[in-house]
Parts: structure tokens; sequence; C-alpha cells
């Protein structure tokens, strides 16, 4: 069991959060995963307080549904996304025939999800991890995702290089956490690199490979 967020009373959370680290770094060992990601991936792995602030605060919990959708669903983001129809339309045409998923959602989904790859995130995904894994609000659920993405690193099917997103460890343009990379990316561009973030071919298909696995039904209400 880690040592989590305030489990210890009168001492600094940062000063804890090294405690956790030295006993997941060797839960992650056990695991499998090479001490060679486990120092790259942890290199400057730290604590950040703002994430915790940002987990507390999620739109999803205190925007109604109405505020939400207007946010995100406008005419300008409609435009820019006929634009970008227009601009991969053999793509978005093959994708949908092939995984069974209509264009239409597919560019809805990413168009809410980082308005078009513009704003994928900043933070470094495994800090926020560890940090979010650290806190005992979800840690299983965050200990797991790390876990995986460091399994990832290791099967260098993703470049810790690259792992900047989400606070909470979302990558890329439709923002997949490390769970559903693992299930759902694919190498759609054949180039021998799932890239979420700098390939609209892997970004679509796997979004669209996703979608369609979990039970998407074509031309069906989505509710």
């Amino acid at each position: 069991k880690f040592l989590t967020l305030n489990s210890v009373f009168g001492e600094n959370s940062e000063n804890n959060f090294d405690i956790w680290l030295i006993d997941y770094k060797k839960f992650a060992l056990k695991k499998g995963v090479s001490q060679e990601t486990i120092n790259i991936a942890f290199k400057n792995v730290k604590f950040l307080d703002q994430v915790i602030k940002y987990d507390r605060k999620q739109p999803e919990f205190i925007e109604d549904t109405i505020t939400y959708v207007n946010k995100r669903a406008n005419s300008l983001r409609t435009k820019n996304a006929k634009k970008l129809l227009l601009k991969n339309k053999i793509l978005f045409d093959e994708i949908e025939s092939k995984f069974f998923v209509e264009k239409e959602i597919l560019l809805a989904l990413w168009g809410i999800e980082t308005n078009f790859g513009k704003y994928v995130g900043k933070m470094d995904i495994i800090s926020c991890l560890a940090t979010l894994s650290y806190d005992k609000r979800r840690s299983a659920f965050f200990s797991s995702q790390l876990l995986t993405l460091l399994k990832l690193i290791d099967k260098k099917m993703i470049n810790p290089d690259v792992l900047y997103g989400s606070w909470a460890g979302a990558y890329g343009n439709f923002q997949f956490m490390p769970s559903t990379i693992k299930r759902y990316a694919i190498d759609y561009d054949g180039d021998n690199k799932i890239e979420l973030k700098s390939s609209i071919d892997d970004s679509v298909a796997s979004a669209a490979n996703y979608i369609n696995k979990i039970g998407w039904k074509m031309g069906q209400p989505c509710f």
C-alpha cells in the first residue's frame, strides 16, 4: 500500500511524495518495467500541486450541461470542422467506411477534446499521473494508468520525450488515457509508430477504432 496525500499529517506533501515515489519505482520494477525505463520516465518527475486543484474543479462536475456544451460547440468550431473535412476528405471517408463511425462524430469529438489539436495540453503527463497516483482520492485508478504508460514506454510504443498533455494524464488529439492507448491506438499510417499528437491518420483511426470497439452503431442514436 502506497503512502497517499495527507496520510502523514503535519509533513510537507512534496516530501511525502518523494517517499511514495521510491516505493512506486520498486512496485513498477516488480511488475516487469525495466530499470532503464523507470530511470528515464521518472528523471524529472515532481509533485504538481496544481493538478490536485484541477482535479477538484473539473468543469464536467461544476458546470451545468448547457453551459458546458455552449462553451465547446459553436459556429467557429463547426466552420473549422468543415475545413478539416474538406482537407482530409479521403482519410475521413476511408476511416468511416472501415470502422463504421461517422466522420461527423469523429470531427465533433476532436473539436470538443482539443479544438482540433490546438489544445492538446502542455503538462508533464508522468508528473501528473504520479501526483494523482499519490493523491488518495483516485489513487488506484491513476496508479494503474501510470503503470500502463510505463509499460508502453518500455515497449517503445510511446516516446517519453513527447509526453505532454492534460493534467489528468490524457494525451494526443483525442485525449487518450494510457489504458485507452494500449487497447485501441493503432499505427494507421504504417510508419511503425503510434503518434496520437503529430499524426492525424493515427489519431483519427485510433479514435474510430475505440468508438467502434466499445459498441458504436453507425446511424443509430448515441443514447
